[in-house]
């Protein structure tokens, strides 16, 4: 008989193993076991990123800012204000509008918003049958402004009344009214007018200036700009709540034609425009509850406005003479009382002493 050896035995039973788990799969069926996923990790918080930081008073491209259907009136005659101190530089007035119609926008000195920049004005331009506002700005150079010949080193192209060295702005006495006992930092240098001198406020259409920018005025234009500052803005806001500024009000001629700071209408050293009322300067000039009256410093303006040369008279604060209104100048004459004859001393009631009798 047939006796299996123990090293069979041994070899044999990992099959008898086999055999069994077969058997018991036919029989119970296949189980299969998943394993459960591992848990997802806690989620790591990442704070985000902080905003990038916008450009201080950065402005757009000069934009079309109003839309008019009729052009802007003649720019008015003034003289310029003098400079109240260093490092203040200036901004021509201008007709902006409104609903009830065009406003002019004093011309005032203005502390730029930073060392470096220059103002370019804002001017009118017509396009597509309407008049368009291209608003002014800060930048690097004097962009384009339509051509309009602001006056005060604005002759339409380019600004010729100063110039920044050093980190300080020089002042061209022969276009800035520059008081030199107050502002150091000056220069003489002539100027040469190669633009027709009138007072033309916009640039297209009939009667307008027929001026295109060049290319280095449009380079100009790609360069960082700079929105009017604060106190310029509140100077506009102020101008359109003036009715004595609306072109209809004042037949063109503005009583503020121009302010020694911004937003300084009632100041000593408003400049009405030439041949403004009397009346209406005087009014627009002074304020509720204060005297401007009395001996003022000398002007000293050397500034050629828009038109002429003509120099308001020390004092007057740009208000227009008395002559120019019809009065008479100086003192008015003294009347000289008739002389009355003495009275008798009986008339007065008293007797005339009595000599005595003997």
């Amino acid at each position: 008989m047939f006796k299996a050896s123990p090293r069979l035995e041994i070899q044999l039973a990992p099959l008898a193993a086999l055999a069994l788990v077969c058997a018991a799969t036919q029989l119970t069926g296949c189980v299969v076991r998943v394993a459960a996923p591992a848990p997802a990790p806690p989620p790591v918080y990442v704070a985000p990123a902080p905003p990038a930081a916008a450009p201080a008073e950065a402005a757009p491209a000069p934009d079309a800012d109003a839309q008019a259907y009729e052009p802007p009136p003649p720019l008015p005659e003034y003289e310029q204000p003098p400079v109240p101190g260093p490092g203040y530089l200036w901004t021509p007035g201008y007709w902006a509008w409104a609903p009830a119609g065009y406003y002019w926008v004093p011309g005032t000195w203005v502390m730029p918003p930073r060392v470096g920049v220059l103002w370019t004005p804002g001017y009118w331009g017509f396009a597509g049958g309407v008049y368009v506002f291209h608003a002014g700005y800060w930048g690097p150079h004097v962009g384009f402004y339509g051509g309009v010949n602001y006056g005060f080193g604005y002759s339409g192209v380019g600004f010729v009344g100063g110039r920044w060295a050093g980190g300080a702005f020089a002042y061209n006495q022969s276009v800035t009214n520059v008081n030199v006992t107050v502002v150091h930092n000056t220069y003489n240098e002539t100027v040469v007018n190669n633009v027709t001198v009138n007072r033309v406020s916009y640039n297209g259409g009939a009667g307008g200036t027929a001026v295109a920018p060049t290319a280095q005025e449009r380079g100009y234009a790609q360069e960082p700009h700079f929105a009017p500052t604060a106190m310029q803005q509140q100077h506009v806001q102020q101008a359109a709540a003036n009715p004595a500024l609306l072109a209809h009000n004042n037949g063109g001629r503005p009583a503020i034609a121009a302010t020694p700071r911004p937003a300084a209408f009632n100041a000593p050293g408003v400049i009405g425009a030439h041949g403004a009322n009397a009346a209406a300067t005087a009014i627009a000039n002074r304020a509720p509850g204060r005297n401007y009256g009395g001996p003022g410093a000398p002007n000293g303006n050397r500034n050629h406005g828009a038109q002429g040369g003509r120099t308001q008279a020390a004092g007057n604060y740009g208000r227009p003479q008395q002559a120019a209104a019809g009065k008479p100048q100086g003192p008015r004459p003294q009347q000289q009382k008739a002389a009355r004859p003495k009275k008798t001393p009986a008339e007065n009631g008293r007797r005339e002493p009595q000599t005595a009798q003997r």
